[in-house]
């Protein structure tokens, strides 16, 4: 069975624009994984109020025949290959990869949170998704969420 995966990357850390390349990269080159779609390239502004710079960021549509705990490995995996460091919550990072939704599947324990809580308040994870989303239902949720976000952080697409 092939299950529909919709994520976020971002990078703040080293050369931004091949760190998001080369996650793209990692993921195309697993068995299980066929990347879809990806977004243009953003910068955007960080959130969290830690001091950091700019981010790029760009929303993936993917299928893949791993289930949800086990891709999430596979992005752990890959963040470790690209040298990510958990320092400081909401901190810099070279990767971040975010599982924003599994199918239409909803996960909340202890090592997994699907839908991705934070969608609905960020303007850097929306704008993108907008880009990749293949799924009316989540178009239309997805245009209600940045009409109404409290996120007024800027995003710009980079040429």
């Amino acid at each position: 069975m092939s299950n529909q995966v919709y994520l976020s990357v971002g990078s703040n850390m080293g050369d931004r624009q091949a760190n998001l390349s080369e996650a793209v990269k990692l993921l195309n080159q697993k068995e299980q994984i066929t990347v879809e779609k990806v977004s243009p390239v953003y910068q955007t502004q960080p959130v969290g109020g830690v001091v950091q710079d700019d981010f790029l960021n760009i929303a993936i549509r993917l299928t893949t025949t791993l289930n949800a705990y086990t891709l999430l490995d596979v992005f752990h995996e890959i963040e470790q290959d690209l040298r990510r460091k958990r320092l400081i919550h909401w901190g810099p990072r070279t990767i971040d990869l975010d599982i924003l939704y599994f199918n239409h599947e909803t996960y909340h324990d202890k090592k997994l949170v699907i839908p991705h809580p934070e969608i609905s308040n960020r303007r850097f994870v929306l704008i993108p998704l907008l880009d990749v989303l293949n799924d009316d239902t989540l178009i239309a949720q997805t245009k209600q969420q940045l009409k109404t976000t409290s996120d007024k952080n800027w995003v710009e697409i980079l040429n």
